[in-house]
């Protein structure tokens, strides 16, 4: 605002997600006059679910941020076997979501996502039913492009969930169990991504097959 001059046009964004048309009306970039409220879509057609295993330090705050600003519609704190990062409280989780009440605000978005209670595996395998898809990145399978298999998959879903494994990747039984739940396993490519990278690329790769980006 310091940089802006009298009669300048800017946008403003406020806590709701509501975009307004504004004009500087003074010297100083202090005061500035609404004009009027623009109704503009900036919500995915596709509702996104994403579930983390909770990684270590402070990883899950980028995770939160960086998926936010995608336009994830709920992040699930998710605790498996092989997580690490497990000391978790009613602390973090009000961190995480002033992080998406945040994000959402900056990048211009109209609702701000959910982050739940931590869950366990069996409870997330329990919400399967709430969803058209439900993806699994497994690192055990061989490598098969998302170009050739995420479009088919994706086509005319409403609602999708992606569940990221922890640093140590899932349990070979905890994937099978989410596989006969109803998931189905993707590949990410030959390289092995980090947990707060997986989450980005499924997510964006969505968005793109649903033409949300």
């Amino acid at each position: 605002m310091l940089r802006k001059r009298v009669g300048e046009e800017l946008l403003i964004v406020d806590s709701a997600g509501s975009v307004f048309e504004a004009c500087v009306d003074s010297d100083d970039g202090s005061f500035v006059v609404l004009r009027e409220r623009i109704d503009r879509p900036s919500e995915p057609s596709v509702e996104l679910t994403l579930a983390q295993a909770l990684p270590k330090g402070q990883k899950m705050d980028y995770v939160v941020e960086k998926t936010t600003e995608l336009g994830v519609a709920a992040i699930v704190p998710l605790r498996t076997r092989r997580v690490v990062g497990s000391q978790t409280g009613e602390g973090k989780l009000a961190r995480w979501r002033r992080i998406a009440k945040s994000a959402a605000s900056q990048s211009g978005r109209n609702r701000v996502p959910t982050v739940e209670e931590i869950t366990g595996w069996d409870d997330l395998l329990a919400t399967f039913g709430r969803y058209d898809v439900v993806l699994l990145p497994w690192e055990a399978l061989e490598p098969v492009s998302l170009r050739s298999t995420l479009g088919p998959l994706v086509a005319g879903a409403a609602r999708i969930l992606a569940i990221v494994g922890p640093e140590g990747g899932f349990a070979h039984d905890e994937a099978q169990a989410a596989i006969d739940a109803g998931a189905t396993p993707i590949t990410l490519g030959p390289r092995i991504l980090r947990t707060e990278t997986a989450g980005l690329i499924v997510l964006t790769a969505v968005l793109y097959e649903t033409d949300n980006l």
